[in-house]
């Protein structure tokens, strides 16, 4: 018999992953140098187990090698107006193109996003020129959380995600 966990992702996390936050991807190529680069947006599975971030493969290609390298990555997803933040880790990912609505996902992730931002003082056409991104340029990152952690500034920061029902 087989034990499968629950996933790390609950449905309540899956909505914040996939709102107008901040993502950045992390990885560290064979000789240990971190990278980063910003995503445009993100999908999590129907079962919450994979999750996949969207990046432009020209402003992500140090990323893009480190993942080929060793299959790691960090990804910290970050709400600015009120600094809530996740970190999700995974040993699996892969590097794949786009799926049918994808462009979709990424267009709606840079309108929330922005939205997310005016209140602060930032105009949209700052931020869609920020993530902005020839499609043909965009690939998708997948991977399985294997960790989860909560990143909010406060006493709780650094504990495991917690799930709920």
């Amino acid at each position: 018999m087989t034990y499968e966990r629950e996933p790390l992702v609950d449905v309540r996390h899956a909505a914040f992953l996939q709102g107008g936050v901040s993502i950045c991807i992390g990885a560290c190529d064979r000789d240990l140098m971190p990278t980063l680069v910003r995503a445009t947006g993100c999908r999590i599975a129907p079962d919450r187990r994979k999750v996949t971030v969207f990046l432009s493969a020209t402003q992500g290609a140090l990323v893009l090698r480190a993942i080929r390298d060793n299959g790691m990555v960090t990804v910290v997803f970050s709400e600015p107006s009120t600094h809530k933040t996740v970190q999700l880790k995974g040993r699996d990912a892969e590097i794949g193109g786009l799926q049918a609505g994808d462009i979709h996902i990424v267009e709606r992730y840079r309108g929330a996003f922005s939205r997310e931002l005016e209140p602060l003082g930032f105009e949209e056409i700052l931020i869609r020129t920020l993530l902005s991104c020839p499609p043909a340029d965009l690939v998708s990152l997948s991977f399985t959380p294997c960790e989860a952690y909560s990143q909010t500034p406060g006493p709780k920061a650094g504990e495991p995600l917690q799930a709920t029902a």
